[in-house]
């Protein structure tokens, strides 16, 4: 059985992974629905939001979005690969190495700290305290996860083979004063994709990409047979992947 430490090497190693297969994420990976995105920044649930910093921000998925909508926005990743993808597509977005742990930005810099599809990689006890020391006063902190939603017949199957996710649909994440007003919120919605981006969406996971290459290469045959057989699937030209989008929104205590 593996040791507390050997499981936390292993996921910080993962967590590490994606910078192989940064292209691949960036073609396979989803986008966030705008109707998550807007209840993260809701006016309604405090101070307005202006300064934002995209935390484990990958290749941009979730920063694009808040750029879409006119935010200063400051994109934060440990990955270098990811963030040349990002500086590609967003080359006025300052895109800065760094952790969760040990965020590169000032004290009291911002209005809300946002994380998605990375939360689950942090330490969050010093991830609590970085984000606390960067945030202003009344700031916020929110949390998003994109989780297939199983309930199609072949995306279950699509489960079976490459692995079920973090079921962040049910899941409660605790955080502790001087956090307060938790709360939550789910959005169903479709990414249509092309088969390849499917495989590209295997490909950059990181069980895919930790794996060895016999088991690597195992998985996206089995991927690919999938897209040809399946009778939602074959011949198509396109695919409709559904996905529920898990928030999760959080205010520092103005005092």
């Amino acid at each position: 059985m593996n040791s507390p430490d050997a499981a936390d090497a292993g996921r910080h190693e993962r967590s590490l992974s994606f910078g192989s297969q940064a292209a691949a994420y960036e073609r396979g990976r989803p986008s966030y629905p705008p109707d998550a995105v807007d209840w993260l920044l809701s006016p309604s649930a405090g101070s307005p939001v202006r300064d934002v910093l995209d935390l484990g921000a990958g290749t941009g998925k979730l920063t694009t979005r808040l750029v879409e909508r006119g935010l200063h926005v400051v994109a934060v990743d440990p990955i270098a690969e990811m963030l040349d993808v990002l500086r590609a597509t967003l080359p006025d977005t300052p895109a800065l190495l760094g952790t969760a742990e040990q965020i590169p930005l000032p004290d009291n810099s911002l209005d809300a700290v946002l994380v998605a599809q990375a939360w689950h990689w942090f330490d969050p006890q010093r991830a609590v305290a970085e984000v606390v020391r960067v945030l202003r006063p009344g700031g916020r902190l929110g949390l998003l996860w994109n989780v297939r939603d199983t309930r199609l017949g072949w995306v279950k199957e699509f489960g079976r083979i490459v692995g079920l996710e973090h079921d962040w649909m049910d899941a409660t994440v605790e955080l502790p004063a001087p956090f307060t007003d938790v709360a939550s919120h789910r959005v169903e919605w479709t990414n249509y994709m092309t088969p390849q981006a499917l495989i590209d969406y295997v490909a950059s996971r990181s069980y895919c990409i930790t794996s060895p290459t016999e088991v690597r290469a195992r998985t996206l045959d089995d991927v690919r047979t999938l897209l040809a057989t399946h009778p939602a699937l074959a011949n198509s030209a396109g695919i409709a992947l559904p996905y529920v989008t898990v928030g999760v929104r959080a205010m520092l205590s103005a005092s």
